[in-house]
């Protein structure tokens, strides 16, 4: 069982920057983040392989950027430029590969609150 721990998370201006970070407490394959606002769906926001490869929603290319420390096993999202529109519950995702299938782990959700 693999746990994660979110943070960074709070109440931002319009423009402003905040960075998410997640830790795992074991080793992963692909780590993301998703968000959730109020009566929508929960939707990728931006993925990174241990590789380094990433991808991103259309929304948010150009603005924020996914990396991860290896050796940390933890995941950052740095997220400037924000708007209004990208307040949600953020969570951090993380998939590890087996013989047998993906199994996924879920961190319990950090609020990003964007304000106009």
């Amino acid at each position: 069982q693999v746990q994660l721990v979110e943070s960074g998370g709070g109440l931002v201006q319009a423009g402003g920057s905040l960075r998410l970070s997640c830790a795992a407490s074991g080793i992963i394959d692909t780590m993301a983040w998703y968000r959730q606002a109020p009566g929508t769906q929960r939707d990728l926001v931006a993925a990174v392989t241990s590789g380094g490869n990433t991808n991103y929603a259309d929304s948010v290319k150009g603005r924020f950027t996914i990396s991860r420390d290896n050796a940390k096993n933890t995941v950052y999202l740095q997220m400037n430029s924000l708007k209004p529109e990208d307040t949600a519950l953020y969570y951090c995702n993380a998939r590890r590969y087996g013989p047998y299938g993906a199994t996924s782990y879920w961190g319990q959700g950090t609020q990003v609150t964007v304000s106009s």
